[in-house]
């Protein structure tokens, strides 16, 4: 039986705006099979919308919060504030925006 489809709404504090963070989220989320997006939001937090498999959802949110020895995460991140929920909308990869 394979995991339920869930959608991991996170918001990711610290220096991670101009420096690759967005595009280093949607390269983790697309060798985990999720879709969404990574979007810089005006106080300088990046949103992070993914959908797809419970453990793959986990993953990412372990990499974001930097719970892994991935070596090159780009920027600072401070905190994660995540939520979880059912899908909501259909995307078709992950994208940044």
């Amino acid at each position: 039986m394979s995991d339920p489809d869930v959608r991991l709404t996170a918001w990711v504090h610290g220096k991670v705006q101009g420096v690759g963070f967005r595009w280093w989220t949607r390269c983790r989320a697309l060798e985990l099979g999720l879709t969404g997006y990574a979007a810089n939001q005006p106080d300088g937090r990046v949103l992070v919308v993914a959908q797809g498999a419970l453990e793959a959802g986990e993953r990412l949110l372990a990499l974001l919060e930097g719970e892994t020895s991935w070596p090159s995460r780009p920027g600072r991140v401070e905190k994660v504030v995540a939520e979880w929920s059912p899908p909501r909308e259909r995307f078709t990869s992950f994208v940044e925006r």
